[in-house]
């Protein structure tokens, strides 16, 4: 699913106060069709549209797999995995955390809760009822400093933190999909990655704006290998 991108057509007045940064944030998101496409089909955030187009692209969601979302607020990934795995109210496939609070999603059962904290996990394999999950997927963001290079280290923890986990709860054959900036550190970690996956490619659906470093890693075909980022 794709929406050109058009140039800015409203210019908002300067309000005394507001911060020139916040003034052009306000004016891009004014002009984003992917942010007015959202508003009208219902979903929490333009980011609905970068896991859609991922989808589209790799075939990871289907019925019946169980999803687990790392990062979920505002909730529109979720919002597409229940659509495109059938999640219901009855049987919930789709899981979700996130430092900040979500507003309920029928089909998934979404807690608000630091991922980084010790009790987690296992919050989350209780939140799936004893099952494994089919995908696990990371759009988790770390606070930033405005330094690159300590920045960067905060994305890539989170990132290995969400992988490891995602080894431990992933079914044979299983999908990672997470959001990564490149920086240079994070060679070593792809390629430890493709150890454990078949098949590990990088991606940048077009809803991911042209001017951010962020691109998306979708490893598929997990071996069912216990493994550790670090290692």
């Amino acid at each position: 699913m794709q929406f050109n991108e058009r140039p800015l057509k409203t210019h908002l007045k300067k309000v005394k106060g507001r911060k020139a940064s916040s003034t052009k944030w306000l004016q891009r998101q004014l002009n984003d069709p992917y942010v007015s496409k959202a508003h009208q089909m219902g979903f929490r955030g333009r980011a609905a549209f970068k896991i859609m187009q991922l989808d589209d692209q790799f075939h990871f969601f289907k019925p019946g797999r169980r999803v687990v979302d790392l990062g979920c607020a505002p909730g529109g990934w979720s919002q597409v995995a229940v659509e495109r795995v059938k999640s219901t109210a009855q049987n919930p496939l789709v899981v979700g955390m996130d430092l900040l609070p979500a507003q309920p999603i029928a089909g998934a059962l979404l807690v608000q809760m630091d991922f980084t904290a010790e009790e987690a996990p296992q919050k989350l394999q209780e939140l799936l009822g004893g099952h494994r999950a089919d995908i696990v997927l990371s759009d988790m963001a770390a606070n930033t400093t405005g330094i690159h290079g300590i920045d960067h280290l905060r994305i890539m923890n989170l990132l290995e933190l969400a992988y490891d986990f995602a080894c431990q709860i992933l079914n044979p054959n299983g999908v990672f999909v997470a959001k990564i900036f490149q920086g240079g550190t994070e060679n070593q970690f792809l390629a430890q990655m493709k150890k454990n996956f078949a098949v590990v490619k990088h991606a940048k659906p077009d809803a991911s704006r042209k001017d951010s470093s962020e691109v998306y890693v979708v490893a598929t075909g997990f071996r069912g290998i216990s493994c550790n980022s670090k290692s």
